[in-house]
């Protein structure tokens, strides 16, 4: 879901849950170099845990891939350069995988980061080459990732993060989509904002919207993630916005 596609050839590149936004990016945010072709793109790994007698309630784990690439933005710890050589590209790729029992461990032993949120457990890693995968996540699978609610949400807490309500997303896809809405929403914070949000705990919520909700959020500056379309729906759809009060009027159309 980018703005110079890739091709559809990688087995990387052909799945539901594989993600990249193609919006015009908050103005100044981030460097808007673009690689010139799909062996040197990036992206970043995303596994979510799902345990059979256990899964992660859906809007948990759409909120733990969000909370977890904000995490990433906001510290890269010692991935700081793997970070830099992805945004570099403007195409913020995010791949989403899941795993359990066994599969969970071995991707917890790689270089990354686990974010627990309620029922859910995220492990992002740094970004990697779209053609070299360290095996035991390119082994992970990535059919199965459906997820349901089945409890009331909590309070929503700001930013928050609506999904488009005419559109059906698997729970992959639309992680994806949600740590593209945190991203684009990162971007168009400037620093004391960020420093708010941080000393806030780097809270982030995502709801649907209602459909009149959505259009008019969309028409209001706000950061907005469109899809490319190669997989579940159409080209230039809009997955998302994100909502805050900071962030309105922060996107030029």
């Amino acid at each position: 879901m980018n703005d110079s596609q890739p091709n559809d050839s990688h087995p990387h590149d052909s799945h539901p849950h594989d993600s990249h936004p193609h919006d015009s990016h908050p103005h100044d945010s981030h460097p808007h170099d673009s690689y010139a072709n799909d062996a040197e793109l990036m992206v970043l790994p995303l596994v979510v845990r799902i345990e059979r007698a256990e899964p992660p309630e859906r809007a948990d784990a759409l909120e733990a891939a969000a909370k977890a690439v904000l995490s990433l933005l906001d510290d890269p710890g010692e991935w700081a350069a793997e970070l830099a050589a992805w945004q570099s590209t403007g195409k913020i790729r995010k791949v989403v995988r899941r795993a359990r029992g066994a599969e969970w461990r071995r991707a917890v032993a790689l270089p990354g980061r686990t974010i627990g949120h309620r029922t859910a457990e995220v492990r992002v890693h740094p970004p990697v080459p779209l053609d070299d995968w360290p095996r035991d996540l390119a082994r992970l699978q990535v059919s199965g990732t459906e997820l349901t609610d089945t409890r009331d949400l909590p309070p929503a807490r700001e930013p928050i993060l609506w999904a488009n309500p005419g559109l059906a997303m698997s729970a992959g896809k639309a992680m994806a989509q949600a740590g593209h809405a945190a991203q684009l929403a990162w971007w168009a914070s400037d620093r004391s904002e960020r420093d708010a949000w941080r000393e806030a705990g780097l809270p982030v919520s995502v709801r649907t919207a209602a459909p009149a909700d959505f259009a008019a959020k969309v028409a209001a500056g706000l950061p907005v993630v469109r899809d490319a379309g190669f997989t579940e729906i159409e080209p230039g759809s809009c997955t998302f916005v994100a909502e805050a009060p900071w962030l309105y009027g922060r996107v030029r159309r």
